[in-house]
């Protein structure tokens, strides 16, 4: 990108950004390299931009060698180069390591916001770490953070998939007072836990609060409501209301 026949730095974290995004890595580090050359400088968000696209083009090790090299060189990671690298440690399995990055975030001014919290809350769940992901959605609140419904989404559905249904239940009812009403996937979420664990007068409350409420069961309740429910047919008519004159499943 040449504006005045001068191609400047701004212009290089534009084309890097877009070569990464259609996944044309090999370029976009091709760019990278040829900064210095031109007398340019990447920025945070040119770091931040390929650490992301390396992740994508499953590079993980050349994503954290990248963030090594810009820690190096004297930049400073944003709160989105840390969520960046915490997601890909995360699902990648490496929860030490995510950790360990998590620590030191506390320890800069960049503290960790709910984003960062939250990564690390699915990957413990999604790693049979339960323990340590309840420990991690109490000291958001300590922290001063307010979780969204994505968080408690992850922490319900990993209470439900350990059978600790009366305390999921108990978080899916604190949302409301604390700042945050469930939306149709925390229903989903907490009513297939119930229903997988054989509460199904439960399950069934739910589902009409659930209705009332104006949402919509997914595919994975209405397929749980039909195997389990087969004869409750006040509920697969109400579900079958729903679904009628959309995408949704048919649960006839």
């Amino acid at each position: 990108m040449v504006q005045n026949g001068i191609v400047n730095a701004f212009s290089y974290g534009i084309l890097i950004n877009g070569y990464c995004k259609s996944k044309r890595i090999d370029e976009a580090m091709q760019l990278f390299d040829e900064m210095p050359q031109k007398g340019f400088l990447p920025d945070t968000f040119t770091y931040t931009t390929l650490i992301q696209g390396l992740w994508n083009a499953g590079k993980p090790r050349a994503a954290q060698e990248l963030f090594k090299n810009m820690c190096y060189h004297g930049y400073r990671p944003n709160i989105i180069t840390f969520s960046i690298l915490l997601d890909g440690l995360c699902k990648q399995g490496d929860l030490d390591e995510a950790l360990t990055l998590f620590e030191a975030m506390e320890r800069s001014q960049l503290k960790p916001n709910h984003v960062s919290y939250t990564i690390l809350i699915d990957g413990m769940c999604k790693a049979g770490k339960l323990h340590d992901a309840k420990e991690f959605f109490s000291r958001l609140f300590e922290k001063g953070l307010q979780p969204n419904v994505y968080t408690y989404g992850i922490i319900i559905k990993g209470l439900c998939i350990e059978g600790l249904l009366v305390e999921a239940y108990k978080v899916f009812r604190g949302m409301k007072d604390g700042g945050c009403s469930p939306n149709g996937c925390c229903y989903n979420v907490i009513i297939q836990g119930f229903l997988r664990h054989g509460d199904v007068p439960k399950a069934s409350q739910l589902i009409e609060e659930m209705i009332g409420k104006g949402f919509t069961a997914d595919a994975t309740t209405a397929k749980l409501v039909m195997h389990l429910l087969p004869n409750d047919d006040l509920i697969l008519r109400k579900l079958q209301n729903q679904t009628e004159g959309s995408k949704g499943v048919n649960v006839k």
